[in-house]
Protein backbone atom coordinates (compact mmCIF):
# COMPACT_ATOMS: atom_id res chain seq x y z
CA UNK A 1 0.00 0.00 0.00
CA UNK A 2 1.22 3.36 -1.15
CA UNK A 3 0.16 5.97 0.88
CA UNK A 4 1.15 9.87 1.47
CA UNK A 5 1.28 10.25 4.92
CA UNK A 6 2.24 8.22 8.21
CA UNK A 7 2.94 8.69 11.32
CA UNK A 8 5.91 7.04 13.75
CA UNK A 9 4.35 6.42 16.65
CA UNK A 10 6.55 3.91 18.52
CA UNK A 11 7.99 7.13 20.27
CA UNK A 12 4.70 8.76 20.28
CA UNK A 13 5.75 11.27 18.05
CA UNK A 14 3.24 11.76 14.67
CA UNK A 15 5.41 12.85 11.66
CA UNK A 16 4.31 13.08 7.85
CA UNK A 17 7.01 12.37 5.71
CA UNK A 18 6.40 13.60 2.16
CA UNK A 19 5.78 10.24 0.62
CA UNK A 20 6.00 6.68 2.81
CA UNK A 21 4.63 3.08 2.48
CA UNK A 22 3.47 0.07 4.88
CA UNK A 23 3.96 -3.27 3.73
CA UNK A 24 -0.13 -4.85 2.85
CA UNK A 25 0.19 -7.75 5.64
CA UNK A 26 1.13 -4.32 8.23
CA UNK A 27 -1.81 -2.36 6.71
CA UNK A 28 -4.18 -5.05 6.40
CA UNK A 29 -3.45 -5.61 10.10
CA UNK A 30 -4.84 -2.51 10.78
CA UNK A 31 -8.22 -1.70 11.62
CA UNK A 32 -11.34 0.33 9.27
CA UNK A 33 -10.95 3.47 11.82
CA UNK A 34 -6.89 3.15 12.14
CA UNK A 35 -6.49 2.74 8.03
CA UNK A 36 -8.84 6.26 7.93
CA UNK A 37 -6.49 8.29 9.93
CA UNK A 38 -2.67 8.40 11.38
CA UNK A 39 -2.00 4.73 12.02
CA UNK A 40 -0.41 3.74 14.55
CA UNK A 41 2.86 2.72 13.70
CA UNK A 42 5.79 3.49 11.30
CA UNK A 43 6.17 3.18 7.74
CA UNK A 44 8.52 0.87 6.19
CA UNK A 45 9.96 3.05 3.48
CA UNK A 46 9.67 6.98 3.07
CA UNK A 47 11.10 9.75 1.42
CA UNK A 48 11.07 13.25 2.39
CA UNK A 49 12.14 16.02 -0.52
CA UNK A 50 13.67 19.42 1.21
CA UNK A 51 11.69 22.69 0.86
CA UNK A 52 12.73 25.83 0.91
CA UNK A 53 11.48 26.20 4.33
CA UNK A 54 13.29 23.26 5.48
CA UNK A 55 16.75 23.01 7.64
CA UNK A 56 18.90 19.95 6.19
CA UNK A 57 19.41 19.28 9.68
CA UNK A 58 16.33 19.09 10.97
CA UNK A 59 15.21 16.82 7.97
CA UNK A 60 18.42 14.45 8.75
CA UNK A 61 17.27 14.29 12.61
CA UNK A 62 13.78 13.54 11.18
CA UNK A 63 14.86 10.84 8.85
CA UNK A 64 16.73 9.37 12.49
CA UNK A 65 14.02 9.30 14.00
CA UNK A 66 12.10 7.27 11.18
CA UNK A 67 14.98 4.50 11.81
CA UNK A 68 15.10 4.73 15.50
CA UNK A 69 11.18 3.61 15.29
CA UNK A 70 11.50 0.87 12.48
CA UNK A 71 11.13 2.15 9.10
CA UNK A 72 13.61 0.16 6.63
CA UNK A 73 14.43 2.07 3.96
CA UNK A 74 14.49 6.17 4.00
CA UNK A 75 15.34 8.58 1.14
CA UNK A 76 16.36 12.08 2.16
CA UNK A 77 15.94 14.38 -1.51
CA UNK A 78 17.98 17.71 -0.52
CA UNK A 79 16.80 20.06 -3.85
CA UNK A 80 18.78 22.61 -2.53
CA UNK A 81 22.29 21.31 -1.46
CA UNK A 82 21.92 18.42 -4.84
CA UNK A 83 21.68 15.45 -2.87
CA UNK A 84 20.89 12.19 -1.70
CA UNK A 85 20.74 10.26 1.32
CA UNK A 86 19.94 6.68 1.64
CA UNK A 87 19.32 5.61 5.40
CA UNK A 88 18.56 1.95 5.99
CA UNK A 89 19.38 0.39 9.64
CA UNK A 90 22.61 -0.81 10.93
CA UNK A 91 24.24 1.01 8.00
CA UNK A 92 25.83 4.05 7.71
CA UNK A 93 24.01 6.71 5.74
CA UNK A 94 24.64 6.97 2.28
CA UNK A 95 24.83 10.40 0.44
CA UNK A 96 25.12 10.81 -3.56
CA UNK A 97 25.68 14.41 -4.73
CA UNK A 98 23.99 14.92 -7.68
CA UNK A 99 20.52 13.98 -9.25
CA UNK A 100 22.19 11.50 -11.70
CA UNK A 101 21.42 8.80 -9.87
CA UNK A 102 18.74 5.58 -10.06
CA UNK A 103 17.24 5.06 -6.84
CA UNK A 104 15.84 1.51 -5.82
CA UNK A 105 13.71 0.37 -3.18
CA UNK A 106 14.21 -3.34 -4.18
CA UNK A 107 14.65 -4.52 -0.63
CA UNK A 108 11.62 -3.12 1.07
CA UNK A 109 9.27 -2.68 -1.58
CA UNK A 110 10.02 -4.52 -4.75
CA UNK A 111 9.50 -2.91 -8.38
CA UNK A 112 10.04 0.39 -7.28
CA UNK A 113 12.79 2.47 -8.93
CA UNK A 114 13.13 6.49 -8.79
CA UNK A 115 14.94 8.10 -11.74
CA UNK A 116 15.83 11.28 -10.55
CA UNK A 117 17.67 12.23 -13.57
CA UNK A 118 14.45 12.03 -15.24
CA UNK A 119 12.69 14.08 -13.06
CA UNK A 120 14.74 17.02 -13.61
CA UNK A 121 14.62 20.24 -11.65
CA UNK A 122 12.10 20.04 -8.85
Amino acid sequence: MLVAAQPSRQNGAVRSPDVAWINSERWNALSESEQERFAPLCPDFVIEVRSKTDSIIYLQNKMQEYMANGCRLAWLIDRYGKKVYIYEPGCAIIEHSGFDIQLSGEQVFPGFVLNLGEIGNF
